[in-house]
């Protein structure tokens, strides 16, 4: 285990764990906290984990995580880390089992007062109109042929069904549908599973949260995104459910396999890897970009599905209902891009798990109207507490690859958290705050309680501190759906 006397101090919200720690290191490994989160992530094997990433082939500059730290599979929860293309290794562990989960931003133009009087009933129309729990369907249903379309063609493959707006997609990273999906890749295992659960929430962490705008930290910025104090706004956070977790199960047992073959050697098995340029390496890519592009048609069907609940219950009573998408970003993924790495400018494999994407104004991947600006950062808070919409900078290209951090971050077990508080008892505590919450299981309530997680306003302020992401707006919940 890591020690805090193994770690050196590099800058007033930056540790280090030298290179010289342990033989196998190629980088150092990197991560931020303030003296709280620290002691955090030093009870469990999160920065063990992060030194694991660290001895990966290819790995360039360091190995990084955010203040959200925690123990994953593998990598550690908030990892962010590169390797050099095009024959780095790229590692199911580094993007998570969740792929593409991540988190959709609405706005609205009407204010908390307008709609705090049809609060237990949109909260009710949410729940109704958006399929949540382990296992549900969705109102969509796919052949096989139109599981290859939505595969390949995201968010973009409900535009074309009259699910989405052409804004919708200016707004959503990537627009929607990364390049290289290829759903031969795809085990008819993981097909099965996908085929039914598009347009669903799912269970655990992922939410359909109904927020006001309750303080603005950068006016211009805010603006541009189109918010405002006291507006209504929605989150959305899910994935690409049982058909991305499918294919990490799948291709973390072909991995197995593949690092014996090029003579990988590991310190954990659950880093499995292979060479990006590989047969296999090539293959696991193509189906994560068919899994992240399930995930962005999955939030865009869901966004249709919470306006119409905004319709059912609002129209005709609160102007200004419509919702537009302010940014869709994912949290676990891995991308190829272009950083400067020791002076050079060179393309990389960046693994994001628990990480968000944090480009600064003037980068070509930021939507036209937000350029000038910055990207929109989305970090969810845990239920029933805030969460936060940040702006990218450009000491993140320089520190982070351009990232930040993803939400609260875990530190308690679920089996812990339903030892502490029932389901039931929470929701009435919620309630007495003004928050609403409609859900399918109390155990599963239980297992999302706020103290089971870290502080998201502790953890926003670390980034915002360092320099990574800037804060533009805090958002409180005032109803939330579960699975």
């Amino acid at each position: 285990m890591v020690k805090r006397s193994d770690l050196v101090q590099i800058a007033p919200y930056l540790y280090e764990i030298p290179k010289s720690y342990r033989a196998d290191m190629r980088v150092p490994a990197r991560f931020y906290a303030n003296g709280e989160l620290l002691a955090k992530a030093l009870e469990d094997r999160s920065l063990e984990q992060l030194v694991n990433t660290a001895t990966l082939p290819g790995v360039v500059k360091w190995a990084l995580a955010m203040p959200d730290i925690h123990q994953g599979y593998g990598f550690p929860i908030g990892g962010v880390v590169a390797t050099k293309l095009p024959n780095g290794i790229i590692s199911p562990g580094g993007v998570g089992y969740d792929i593409n989960c991540g988190v959709c931003l609405l706005a609205s133009d009407a204010d908390e007062g307008e709609v705090r009087p049809y609060l237990e009933d949109l909260a009710t129309a949410l729940y109704e109109y958006v399929p949540s729990g382990v296992g549900v369907k969705g109102f969509v249903r796919l052949s096989d042929k139109e599981l290859d379309e939505l595969m390949v063609r995201g968010a973009r493959w409900t535009l074309e069904r009259g699910y989405a707006r052409p804004e919708d997609l200016r707004h959503t990273e990537e627009g929607g549908a990364m390049k290289g999906a290829d759903p031969s890749k795809v085990s008819k295992k993981a097909r099965e599973r996908g085929r039914a659960q598009v347009g669903t929430l799912g269970a655990g962490n992922h939410f359909a949260e109904i927020d006001v705008v309750d303080e603005v930290f950068d006016a211009d910025v805010a603006a541009a995104f189109g918010l405002w104090e006291g507006q209504i706004v929605v989150q959305i956070h899910c994935g690409s459910r049982g058909f991305g977790h499918q294919i990490c199960t799948d291709y973390v047992q072909l991995f197995q396999k593949a690092i014996r073959k090029y003579g990988i050697t590991l310190p954990d098995r659950e880093l499995v890897c292979a060479p990006f340029d590989t047969p296999e390496g090539q293959s696991y890519f193509a189906a994560m970009v068919a899994a992240a592009n399930y995930a962005w048609a999955n939030r865009q069907l869901l966004t249709h599905q919470v306006r119409q609940a905004f319709e059912t219950v609002l129209a005709g009573k609160v102007k200004g209902f419509d919702l537009r998408v302010v940014y869709d970003v994912a949290h676990n993924i891995a991308k190829r891009e272009f950083h400067d790495i020791d002076g050079k400018r060179m393309e990389v494999l960046v693994h994001r798990k628990g990480a968000t994407r944090a480009f600064p104004a003037g980068h070509e991947a930021i939507p036209e109207d937000y350029r000038d600006y910055g990207q929109p950062v989305l970090v969810p808070g845990s239920m029933g507490t805030a969460s936060w919409v940040l702006v990218g900078t450009p000491s993140a290209m320089d520190q982070t690859f351009g990232s930040s951090c993803h939400g609260a971050g875990r530190m308690m077990s679920r089996r812990q958290a339903t030892k502490r508080v029932r389901g039931q008892t929470l929701i009435e505590e919620l309630k007495h705050e003004g928050i609403v919450v409609r859900a399918g299981s109390m155990r599963g309530v239980a297992e999302e309680a706020p103290f089971a997680y870290k502080d998201v306003d502790l953890v926003v302020e670390v980034v915002h501190n360092a320099g990574i992401a800037r804060k533009v707006a805090r958002l409180r919940p005032i109803a939330v759906v579960k699975g």
